[in-house]
């Protein structure tokens, strides 16, 4: 398979998991103070929406580059 064809499918792969997945989320833990024996630690949500239109573009590119791939063979 070309590198190219490979970079399409991977692209297809991630443009199709964008459209499922919409957002993805994590929770990161920071230590604030660190007194002796004591620990007090601090919990932060983080959330990264993935737009649609991001979705739709990575799957049009890695069809174009499968397709580019295929024609220059």
């Amino acid at each position: 398979m070309k590198p190219l064809a490979i970079l399409g499918l991977v692209l297809i792969v991630l443009g199709i998991g964008g459209l499922i997945f919409r957002s993805v989320h994590w929770t990161e833990t920071k230590n604030v103070a660190d007194i002796g024996p004591i620990q007090i630690n601090s919990q932060e949500e983080h959330s990264l929406w993935i737009p649609t239109v991001a979705g739709i573009a990575a799957v049009v590119a890695g069809v174009g580059l499968i397709f580019v791939s295929r024609r220059s063979a």
